[in-house]
């Protein structure tokens, strides 16, 4: 038995490879690096559901059918955000994405898309006391998230928030794409995987984390020595935000793309004096690490520059889970359709450790 599953392969994928002892990502045949900055958030969807939607457009027409889809989700949960607004953002997030259609098809897909786009900031704006901002179909996704969010959104800050989504599309057989395609074995629905993958991203361990980054810093600049917060935090068996993988054993590749989008920003004085802040913190935070677990190699990983830069492009810590929701849900649907297509009923065995009872002859 593999604890947690380690190292058991469980699925042949086309679609991404995390190489942890090289630090690379590859998604469908690119490197993270060809695709982040390059690639809009549509033509990477494109590129994920390739192969598993008969009807799929070309990109321009791909960008389009998201922005009419973002407008019908919108008009379909609109009714029911004040009922949604009282739970918390993400648990918000979910119940309105349980009233989409459960179907295999393309328009059930980009519905799933589009969902966390609109229902995150409309919630955020209702939790404000402010009206929810309709969908613009012409707009791109990113750019028009965060109009939704705030009223405009700066070409530069959705240029961001656009690679972010990029970055965060697939990650190989993490818990929440797991999830999905156990779900998607059953022959279930999209909406029905989907929600699994939701439920899985929610936890501290996988989705839940970049949050706490942000309290981190926060705690550290009050503190006003990083080292002396981090050593203490160590020293009584707290973890330290945004650093370390599970698979990784190098730097996470995500976390230098994100990091060069938070200099791109901060070039244009769009995060202040935030960034050379977190900068110290993390060097800090690596002196730290090494120190006390020389055994280990514990880097940097794609939470601490998401924190940064979702802080940046203006959502607040709670909703950081759904801005990850947004940009996953491209390659859970993929993974959805592939298991549909090419898997078979997940259904791994479990051994029994409990007490045996007494057999009567």
């Amino acid at each position: 038995m593999a604890n947690g599953l380690d190292d058991v392969v469980a699925a042949d994928t086309v679609l991404s490879d995390v190489d942890g002892v090289g630090g690379h990502l590859t998604i469908r045949g690119h490197s993270l690096a060809e695709l982040v900055g390059r690639w809009r958030y549509a033509q990477v969807v494109r590129l994920l559901f390739d192969g598993f939607f008969d009807d799929l457009p070309g990109d321009g027409e791909l960008e389009k059918a998201i922005g009419e889809a973002r407008v019908e989700v919108f008009e379909r949960v609109k009714p029911m955000l004040a009922q949604l607004a009282p739970l918390d953002i993400y648990s918000g997030m979910r119940a309105g994405m349980t009233v989409l259609p459960d179907g295999d098809g393309l328009d059930d897909a980009l519905r799933l898309i589009a969902a966390p786009a609109v229902l995150t900031p409309a919630l955020l704006r209702l939790g404000r006391g402010e009206t929810p901002i309709a969908p613009d179909a012409k707009a791109d996704h990113a750019g028009d998230m965060l109009r939704m969010l705030a009223g405009s959104a700066s070409p530069s800050l959705a240029r961001a928030l656009d690679s972010y989504l990029v970055t965060v599309c697939d990650h190989g057989l993490n818990a929440s794409t797991f999830a999905t395609r156990v779900v998607a074995s059953t022959q279930a629905g999209l909406t029905s995987a989907i929600l699994a993958g939701l439920g899985a991203l929610k936890g501290p361990l996988h989705g839940g984390a970049p949050g706490p980054v942000i309290e981190m810093l926060d705690a550290i600049e009050a503190s006003g020595d990083a080292t002396a917060w981090l050593s203490n935090e160590i020293a009584h068996g707290e973890r330290i935000m945004g650093f370390g993988h599970r698979i990784y054993r190098v730097r996470d590749p995500r976390a230098d793309a994100l990091k060069a989008v938070v200099r791109q920003l901060a070039s244009r004085n769009e995060t202040g004096s935030r960034l050379a802040f977190a900068e110290t913190v993390e060097q800090a935070a690596l002196e730290v690490l090494r120190i006390a677990k020389p055994q280990r190699s514990i880097q940097t990983n794609v939470e601490f520059y998401t924190a940064l830069l979702l802080e940046a492009v203006g959502f607040p810590k709670e909703a950081f889970s759904n801005v990850f929701a947004a940009g996953r849900v491209a390659g859970w649907i993929a993974h959805a359709r592939e298991q549909q297509a090419t898997g078979r009923l997940i259904r791994p065995q479990s051994r029994y450790v409990g007490p045996v009872p007494d057999l009567v002859a």
